[in-house]
Formats: C-alpha cells, structure tokens, sequence
C-alpha cells in the first residue's frame, strides 16, 4: 500500500519527533525569537541585564551593541510573558521574528528527510539541502577521489571529542606557494556555512581550466578550505541541539559544556566583548588557543607562513567585516581592506541583489576580542575578511535549505573578488 507523498512525510516527521523526544533532542516548542530595537544607550544597557539573568535562558543572536543596531534573542517558552513584561516596562520597543522555533526545526527536518538519498558521486550530490557530518565528510572523499590532480585532504588536528579535522587543499603544484585561506562552520548552528563551503569546493573543481579568473588564481596560489571547523559542535547540531555554537569542550569546576571559538583567538583574548562565564554563548575559554579546534588552525598558519589572504565566514545579518574587533584602532590597512570590501559587496549583490553592509568589527556589528580574523590579520595576513551571509533576521540560523545555494553563488562573487585583488596584489 502506498501513501501521498505529503501523508508519509507527515507520518516520517511525526516519527522524527517521536525520536527526537526518545534521543533527547533539545525541543524548542513555543521559543521565540525577538527583534528588540534599543533607541538609546539607556535601553542598550537594559536589554544587556537581561543577558546576565540567567534563569531566564535567554540565546542573544545578535547581542546588544550600539543604539539603532537590532537585537535579536530566541527566548524559551518559560521566559516569553517575563521578557515582554520588561521591555515593555522600559519602553523598548520589540516584535516577535519567529513565532515558534520548533515550527522551523520541523520544517528543516521535512526537508532533510526528503533529500536524504546517499549520493555516488559529486554530481549527483544534493547542495540544496542540509547534510550531517558523514555525509560532509563522505563528500570530500568523493571529490578528492574525482579531482586527484587539484585536490587533497589533510588532517590538521582532532577534536576535543576525537573527530578528525580536515582541511581541503586546492592545487595545481609548486612549493609552498602563496595560498587563501577559508573556512565556514566554526560556529556550529550557522548551517548556511557549511553547506556553502561544500558548494564552493565543487565549484572550485568546475571552474579550474573553465573560468580564467579562477585558473589564474590557482595557477599562481593554492587555496585551503575547512569546510566544518568546528565538527563536534556541529555533530552535536545534529543530534543534540540544532542552536549550538559553541565547541563541547569540558571547564573544569563548571557544568557548562563548550567555548566560543571565535573568542578563544590570541588577539586581545580575554578583554571586552567576550565572556568569562563558561555558560555564555561568547565564553572566551581558560586561556588563548585552549580549543583543540582554534590551536590546529594556528599552528597550520604559522607552519605555512605564506598565507595571503584568511576568510572566516559566519552567518546570519549580510556584513561584510575586516579588523578589529577588539580595538577602535583602525587597521593599519584601513583604507584598503574598506575598498576591498566594498567592491566585494558591490559583486555579491550584482546576482540576486544581497545588500551586505562592510566595515570594520567593532564598528559595523560590536566589540568583540579573541577573534579568528584579528589574530590573523596581526599574523601578517593583510586580507582578513569575515562574512556574515543570509539573511538579515527573518530566519536568522534557521536559513531553509532552498536559500542554499542561491547564497553560495552570491557569496562566491565577493570570494573571486578578494582572491583576485590578493593575487593581483603580492605582498
């Protein structure tokens, strides 16, 4: 006997649900997430204690910064009614993004349910849809074995928990050439990430011998990409907590799991804008370099020592950043990297028309210390860059999978762009 497609979805979800509730999977029923506007500095400073009340449970997307930049927090059931009451209370005004979170996840796992399908070769891989660790990791195998003469895989550490972590590398010979580096997924949650990074590889394979730009570029750099920089967070993204950010790794004398790695840099570790309490999101770790996760990347790029341009991509809010973040002192490149970025925003929006706004971390988003980018621009790396990709808040981590791959190619003309200047540019 056989059912409507929609009716054995329906039956498969209402099964994954089941599961989920059995494998203790984190349920965000009846979460919201809030877009709060903070009109003045007074209000800013509000909406930050509410950061610090921790019964309340509350998840900063996009944590408190200057007067008119939104905020956005996903708050649990439980703590819906009291956060309203306080903001309203204060006179800050607010309006709910996401109604339900749970309805999201669904929708999310519908999707991956019917995509799920093994493929057996690159070509027949689906980018459109979202892909757990094996398969990502499955993917590279097959396009290291289709592409032997432009691609390797390396393995440039483990984990906290073991897992291995690879770094795909593009190229076509030579010695220890000039290379770019990217990587996407260091924050776990940021799904967009990853699966742009799986799309850029392939793309990568494509282009080489088809588009000149590109063939220049690997004809004279290799380019590195660690398309899942964080793989226990998002493991656990997976089975666990579709909203975790952060690594899983264990703080002596606390019950909270993880540190965020994008604050565990060695680039004004530990000051402002980031967190000494283990159970915040921005918790910057004991010590600089402590996450196994940040260490390998570290240790890769001074090894190398002929990096050229470094690009960490982040989602959600369409930002295009440079240095610094822990510092209002403007890079020494200011000017430069500003144009660069500019003409990196104008190609991405020439495809589907993506405003991204570009500037420096601390001026465009907030402070923020410890950071991958910093840290490496400090390296000597001139062309640092991290982006934020789609969208603005609508969905925020929870992107739908059919906003994939449009993001990958839009996000690909910016990447063309800074991989051309930083060619075309030696230093």
């Amino acid at each position: 006997m056989t059912f409507p497609t929609s009716c054995s979805m329906r039956g498969l979800l209402i099964l994954s649900v089941l599961l989920g509730a059995v494998l203790g999977k984190e349920d965000f029923v009846g979460h919201q997430v809030l877009r709060i506007s903070a009109a003045d500095e007074a209000q800013v400073q509000k909406v930050t204690e509410l950061e610090y009340l921790e019964h309340l449970q509350l998840d900063f997307w996009r944590g408190p910064a200057q007067p008119g930049s939104p905020i956005d927090v996903r708050v649990p059931f439980t703590s819906v009614q009291a956060v309203k009451v306080f903001l309203e209370a204060h006179g800050i005004d607010y309006t709910v993004m996401i109604e339900d979170v749970q309805s999201l996840l669904d929708e999310e796992q519908e999707q991956m349910f019917a995509f799920q399908a093994r493929a057996s070769s690159t070509d027949t891989f689906s980018y459109a849809t979202y892909h757990p660790l094996d398969e990502i990791y499955g993917f590279m195998d097959m396009l290291v074995a289709e592409y032997p003469q432009l691609v390797t895989k390396l393995q440039i550490g483990s984990t906290y928990e073991g897992r291995p972590i690879y770094v795909l590398k593009f190229s076509t010979g030579g010695n220890n050439r000039p290379a770019i580096w990217i990587d996407t997924g260091i924050h776990s949650r940021e799904w967009v990430t990853q699966a742009s990074g799986i799309w850029f590889a392939k793309k990568i394979t494509e282009a080489y011998g088809q588009d000149p730009s590109l063939t220049s570029i690997l004809d004279n750099m290799d380019i590195f990409l660690e398309i899942v920089t964080n793989p226990d967070g998002f493991a656990f993204t997976h089975t666990k907590n579709r909203l975790w950010r952060k690594t899983r790794s264990i703080t002596p004398g606390s019950s909270c799991i993880g540190v965020d790695p994008n604050r565990n840099w060695d680039a004004g570790f530990g000051k402002a804008g980031a967190s000494n309490n283990p159970c915040s999101e921005t918790y910057h770790g004991k010590f600089a370099n402590s996450e196994t996760e940040v260490k390998s990347i570290v240790d890769f790029v001074k090894s190398h020592g002929n990096i050229k341009a470094f690009i960490s991509i982040h989602s959600y809010s369409q930002l295009l950043l440079y240095p610094y973040g822990y510092t209002t002192d403007p890079a020494p490149d200011h000017n430069e990297l500003d144009q660069l970025a500019k003409s990196a925003v104008t190609a991405l929006a020439s495809l589907y028309g993506t405003k991204f706004k570009y500037g420096s971390i601390i001026k465009a988003i907030y402070r923020a210390s410890g950071g991958t980018i910093d840290w490496t621009y400090n390296q000597g790396i001139k062309y640092s860059y991290t982006f934020e990709l789609r969208d603005t808040g609508r969905y925020g981590f929870l992107l739908p999978a059919s906003q994939i791959i449009p993001t990958a190619q839009e996000t690909w003309l910016a990447l063309m762009t800074i991989m051309e200047y930083t060619m075309n540019h030696p230093y």
